[in-house]
């Protein structure tokens, strides 16, 4: 993979370090972006210098190797608003209760990665990052959805899956672009009426949760991927009854047929599957 570089030396004489910022030339990702990346024990004490690297677009914070796993980032320095350049923010595996309120400022944020931490909220404020699309928060300890996250009206890509999760709030319906929404490994008993709003979604990951009925318009969500890659973990694991697991395997034409030919008020339900697949 052909690689350039970009060099950054601090005007700071407190501090010497010359940082190189890699430009991954061939990523599509992240094509001709300047990168820092920090790990082991760097992530004990970041330099303050780094905030000064105001053309940084790419900022990753996260251990890369098991060698790395007992140095952890256990604070974001507030000082990182400074980097308002910063398109990608990556945090992911490390010890943050919390992230500083001053992480809002950053608003030309495209993806942040917060999954393998111990946040239980987001600060005030982050619906301000309205250029986010992408967003990855699995394996923390979120109780309470975080109704900013319904004001991001960018969003394509939301992973919540692997927290603590019981409820997701009706104003989901304002994630218009959402494409993939990941909520298994929760405790979800419902999900709300307005997710069959989501019209773009084509990854909705619901299993190991405690659903027993989906909601009366889930078979308009026809967008979603329903191939042998996804049945096994879209619903799995939850005490399905409306409609029963093995009619929802069959995807939502099945699941579609299945809503329009119960009684309306429920106490009819068709719990024979062999009529779905006609």
């Amino acid at each position: 993979m052909a690689l350039s570089h970009y060099m950054f030396t601090p005007r700071s004489t407190a501090d010497i370090r010359t940082f190189r910022l890699r430009i991954d030339t061939d990523d599509p990702l992240f094509r001709g972006k300047k990168k820092l990346k920090m790990t082991g024990r760097e992530l004990g004490d970041i330099p303050k210098v780094i905030f000064q690297i105001h053309e940084l677009e790419i900022l990753d914070l996260s251990p890369e190797r098991e060698s790395c796993l007992n140095y952890k980032l256990l604070a974001v320095p507030r000082a990182i608003s400074k980097l308002t350049n910063l398109n990608v923010l990556i945090l992911d595996t490390n010890e943050l209760t919390e992230l500083p309120e001053e992480i809002c400022q950053l608003v030309n944020l495209e993806s942040m990665a917060l999954s393998n931490n111990l946040l239980e909220s987001l600060p005030a404020g982050f619906d301000n990052l309205q250029k986010l699309r992408s967003l990855h928060m699995a394996n923390n300890q979120f109780q309470d959805f975080p109704r900013d996250l319904c004001q991001l009206e960018n969003l394509e890509f939301l992973d919540m899956s692997d927290n603590e999760l019981s409820m997701i709030p009706e104003s989901i319906l304002n994630l218009k672009n959402l494409h993939t929404l990941l909520l298994f490994l929760n405790k979800l008993s419902a999900l709300p009426d307005s997710i069959t709003e989501l019209k773009e979604l084509h990854c909705l990951w619901i299993g190991n949760n405690n659903i027993s009925r989906l909601p009366q318009n889930f078979g308009q969500l026809t967008n979603l991927d329903w191939d042998e890659r996804y049945t096994s973990s879209v619903l799995d694991g939850n005490p399905l009854t409306y409609p029963p697991l093995e009619i929802c395997r069959q995807g939502v034409q099945a699941i579609d047929r299945f809503m329009r030919s119960s009684d309306l008020n429920g106490h009819k339900l068709v719990n024979n599957t062999t009529w779905a697949k006609t």
